[in-house]
């Protein structure tokens, strides 16, 4: 009767997990679709000017902003991350995994407007005076986003890196591989499938950041034309006009989360279908 009545928590527990997802799924659809056609498929994803007050709203340099963010943040963080959670799972002594494993944890339960402090206080003023102009720009934005996804890259790359049999280990060593040849030859690739997951979850809270990112941003609703210029993203356009939004420009922004939905989905089935195929 006890593993009965747990399978039944279990199931029910799983069932409204999936029911949340439908229901924001329903909501943001039905509000954002009619939306997206009333204003016109090429106008809202492909126009380049965001007024509301002339009923024109083109969110095409917000997806670009995002995109270049997300992809700085992917390039800042990813190879930052996976290299230490090998350390940490390979290479590191116990007395340094002591103060390294609560370190990464601390990161993970910074707030984001916390980040946000350290960027405008911090990466701001240093990005300033390298490159010069407001130091608000891509750049900025891109550090402090790849700063912000380590902890969540190197958890579960650490989780995966364990979780292979130490047996794959042994053998290449006895076959004549160094420590590091076997880490990186065997060990890291029989843990791929977890890193990527570990990866996937990086860069959805990338393109989900927002307090962090309005602050080192620069807000700019145009496509930036290098890494110098300020940006505006797809969450950070929904929170900073949301107070204030009232019919048809209310539903442009839910239709602009309907497009962050998307992306977001989009994301991890492209990575899932990559994943399946290494394996196959």
């Amino acid at each position: 009767m006890k593993e009965k009545l747990m399978k039944l928590v279990f199931l029910v527990a799983a069932c409204v997990s999936i029911a949340m997802v439908l229901l924001i799924c329903i909501f943001l659809f039905a509000n954002g679709i009619p939306t997206i056609s009333e204003i016109g498929f090429l106008s809202f994803f492909f126009g380049r000017t965001w007024k509301p007050g002339n009923n024109l709203y083109g969110i095409f340099p917000m997806i670009v902003g995002s995109v270049y963010v997300t992809v700085g943040a992917i390039i800042v963080g990813v190879p930052i991350g996976i290299l230490t959670a090998v350390f940490m799972a390979k290479f590191c002594d116990s007395k340094m995994y002591k103060i390294v494993k609560p370190a990464i944890n601390l990161l993970a339960g910074i707030p984001s407007i916390v980040y946000g402090f350290f960027g405008l206080w911090v990466l701001v003023p240093m990005i300033k005076t390298l490159f010069g102009g407001s130091g608000k720009n891509v750049l900025t934005a891109s550090i402090l986003l790849g700063i912000m996804i380590l902890p969540t890259i190197i958890n579960i790359s650490e989780t995966a890196l364990h979780a292979v049999p130490e047996s794959y280990y042994e053998a290449a060593v006895a076959l004549g591989d160094t420590h590091e040849k076997s880490v990186f030859r065997v060990v890291l690739p029989a843990a791929k499938s977890g890193i990527m997951a570990g990866v996937i979850l990086g860069i959805g809270r990338a393109i989900g950041e927002t307090m962090a990112l309005i602050m080192v941003a620069g807000n700019q609703k145009v496509i930036p034309g290098s890494l110098l210029e300020g940006v505006r993203t797809l969450t950070g356009n929904i929170v900073l006009e949301m107070g204030y939004a009232t019919d048809l420009h209310r539903e442009a922004l839910i239709a602009t989360a309907v497009v962050l939905f998307v992306f977001i989905l989009l994301i991890n089935v492209l990575f899932s279908l990559a994943k399946n195929k290494k394996t196959a």
